[in-house]
């Protein structure tokens, strides 16, 4: 089990600040790994750093838009100028705006959207790159969703968007093979957080969901969590290229 030890690894989790992100990177902080989280809003970034104080350990926290080259940029700088070298990236920033009609959406909206999830993914990955390979290596793990293998109403273009996102994954993992670095996703169906409330919060309609998963319920953070790990950790170095889903069996 020591394969789990992230002890002299440096990791960033985008969107870390609440929900799966910040249950990711607690789970990796816990490990052993050095950890910065990034996201839009101060305040909920320094609730988390108070959060993870008050259990003895040290996150830092930088404010970030990851739809930005600029913002990147210098979340980014902050990373080397503290750590100067990055193992471990997890894309876990998302967003979703409920889209009754894609055809009908907005431009703006597609944008905004699109931007969030992909265009951020991107962003991201390509400047991790260059500290990862500083590193001899790394590993990125993006978060994907099983909305990129199914479509739904009201889901349309984050479903475009996190389909994407697999689609980048594999070519990275294709294109930084040579250079030591694994890129993989994770495919979660709902899982309780704040970012899916909409639905679970909804008895009738949780319901309805709950009816489509074998395994009887819907994702707790801890069972997205565990699979982020493996993909981080030494026990998948020859794994790349891949989207485990995470659903209770809804796929099968």
């Amino acid at each position: 089990m020591n394969m789990i030890d992230f002890s002299g690894k440096v990791a960033l989790v985008t969107g870390g600040s609440r929900g799966l992100g910040k249950a990711i990177a607690l789970a990796l902080s816990q490990g052993g790994a050095e950890v910065i989280i990034c996201g839009r809003k101060e305040a909920n970034l320094d609730q988390a750093v108070e959060d993870f104080g008050r259990k003895g350990m040290n996150l830092a926290a930088h404010v970030a838009n990851v739809g930005r080259s600029e913002d990147v940029n210098a979340l980014f700088k902050a990373v080397e100028d503290r750590f100067d070298r990055l193992d471990i990236l997890v894309n876990n920033v998302g967003m979703n705006i409920f889209t009754p009609s894609v055809i009908a959406t907005d431009e703006g909206l597609w944008d905004k959207i699109i931007t969030t999830n992909l265009k951020g993914t991107f962003l991201v990955s390509s400047a991790a790159v260059k500290l990862m390979k500083k590193a001899g290596g790394g590993k990125i793990i993006n978060v994907s969703s099983i909305a990129a293998k199914k479509a739904a109403m009201g889901m349309g273009i984050y479903s475009v968007a996190k389909a994407g996102i697999e689609m980048l994954t594999r070519v990275l993992a294709v294109e930084l093979a040579q250079d030591r670095i694994s890129v993989n996703g994770v495919a979660p169906c709902v899982v309780r957080t704040q970012f899916s409330q909409p639905f679970w919060s909804n008895e009738s309609l949780l319901k309805e969901i709950t009816k489509t998963i074998p395994l009887g319920r819907i994702a707790e953070p801890e069972d997205v969590v565990g699979t982020v790990l493996f993909l981080a950790s030494s026990l998948s170095d020859f794994i790349t290229g891949e989207i485990i889903t995470v659903d209770g069996g809804s796929m099968a």
